[in-house]
Parts: C-alpha cells; structure tokens; sequence
C-alpha cells in the first residue's frame, strides 16, 4: 500500500491514504459494517498478474465489443510490481479504515502503527497485547478493536496464514477463511485476492464502482443487479480482475466528460436469465 495518488498508476491494493480519497464519486459500502470512500483506479499500485499484457486485450476486446471501446480509448491496463504486504498488516489497514475518510483513516493507522516494535506495523502478539485503553487512544472504536484483536488471534492460530501460503491457496478456501474475521466480508476479500495477491479472475460483483461502469459502459438504464454482472462477466474469464479495472476506468472517463443527449439511443436493460424450474 505504497502507492501514491497520481502517479502509482497500476494493478494493486491502493494505498491507504488513496483509499480514502473521494476520485470515483461512488460510496461503496463495507462488508455491512460501515461506509468507506475508495479511490479510482488510478490509485492502484501494482500489478502480479501472470498475464499477457498484449493478449489480455485482444481477448478481452474480442468477447466483449463494449469493454473493447473502453480498452481503445483507455489503452494498456499498468504492469507495474511491487512486494505485497502480509495478509495480517493488509487487512488491520482495512478494518481501520471503515467509515473513515483518508486523512482521519491515515492519522489512526499511523498511530495504531506507533505501537509496533521498530516503527513497523503491530505483530499480532502486539495487537492481543494492547489494551482497550491503548488502541482507543489510537483512534479505534470498540467495534474496530474487537475486529483487529479477533484478526490477531486467527493471524497467531493459522486461520489467517502467512503470505507465502496464502499465495498456494484457492480463492474459494481464502474466502472462506478471510470472511471468518470479524470485520472483513467478500468486498475486502475479493479487493485482497485482486490488488494483493494479484489473482486475475476476481469479479467483485457488488463493488459500487463496478456496478456503475457496466451501466456506463452497456448503457443501460438503471445500475444493474450484481447477477447480472456475473453472468455477464463469464465471457471476461479469465481476466475478470482486469476487465473489473476497465469497468473502474469508465467511471473515471465519465467524470471528466460531460453527459450528451442522444434522443435515437434510449438507455438499455439487461435481463437476468432465469433458471429453469427441474423437471
């Protein structure tokens, strides 16, 4: 989480100032705990993917003829490699900053950070150790301490594992894991798989942003229901991680341009496919 606001263009976890920064002008909304404010993609810092950057593209463009004109006008999606952090000192920054804005989010982990041994972020021995008092003079709410102690405790018994084994695991197994963590739902798991782990099929289907650009992108009427946006999503595999970028990418392009009238084009609607009853 290095990254910084204007120039860390990239695939991976936005710093934590960068989280906090109102660029997209979407709310999204916590793992049902809070409302945090995220940064567009280009805030993201780093990139992973095993991936052809070339051939990514072609493919991508070639499945969807809409997402194509968002790759033609936005162009190659950034490369660029930085080290992950550990899934402990990830996901404490997480839990800090729901409901925070970044300056306020900043100045709290920043503290929370103080309490680590040599200037680096709390072990999760450290964060057990301290006491409510403590993390409250931090910055914490009861809520948020309760969440990192119960990340602590499942960091320290294997729940939560270190990088290097978490990096062999499949996304299915690291969901069911991470989710176990007061405080950390799907949305904060799948943004972990995406921007820390790098993994190139991750679909977060109820991101706000992602939710918006395919309305943008598909013009469509009204903001699309999440299954929709899975199963449409199929033709993007196995790149869903970078076409959800694209998607994030068009609600960064429709900021900066002004809305046009097109009395011939009315807004679409996407409908769902409905399973058939078993027979």
């Amino acid at each position: 989480m290095r990254g910084t606001l204007c120039s860390a263009v990239g695939f991976g976890l936005p710093c934590a100032q960068c989280f906090g920064q109102y660029v997209v002008g979407v709310q999204v909304f916590l793992d049902g705990l809070a409302m945090r404010f995220y940064a567009s993609c280009l805030t993201m810092a780093r990139t992973h993917y095993p991936v052809d950057v070339e051939q990514v593209m072609r493919e991508l463009s070639r499945a969807d003829k809409s997402l194509a004109r968002v790759i033609r006008t936005v162009g190659c999606f950034p490369t660029k490699k930085l080290k992950p952090e550990p899934p402990f000192e990830s996901l404490l920054e997480t839990i800090v900053y729901q409901q925070l804005a970044g300056a306020a989010a900043a100045t709290i982990f920043g503290r929370v950070k103080a309490l680590g041994t040599g200037g680096k972020c709390p072990a999760p021995h450290e964060i057990l150790r301290a006491t409510t008092a403590k993390l409250r003079r931090a910055g914490l709410s009861r809520q948020k301490i309760a969440a990192a102690k119960d990340l602590a405790r499942k960091t320290i018994d294997g729940t939560v594992p270190p990088l290097a084994t978490i990096r062999r695991m499949s996304e299915e197994e690291i969901l069911e894991r991470l989710t176990s963590v007061r405080g950390i739902g799907e949305w904060s798991v799948h943004m972990f798989l995406m921007f820390q782990l790098g993994r190139p099929d991750v679909l977060p289907i109820h991101d706000y942003g992602i939710r918006k650009g395919f309305q943008h992108v598909y013009g469509l009427a009204d903001t699309p229901k999440p299954q929709a946006i899975l199963e449409h999503g199929e033709r993007w595999r196995p790149y869903r991680s970078i076409a959800s970028w694209y998607l994030w990418r068009a609600v960064d392009e429709k900021k900066g341009k002004p809305e046009r009238k097109r009395a011939s084009q009315s807004p679409r609607k996407i409908k769902v496919k409905k399973k058939s009853a078993a027979r």
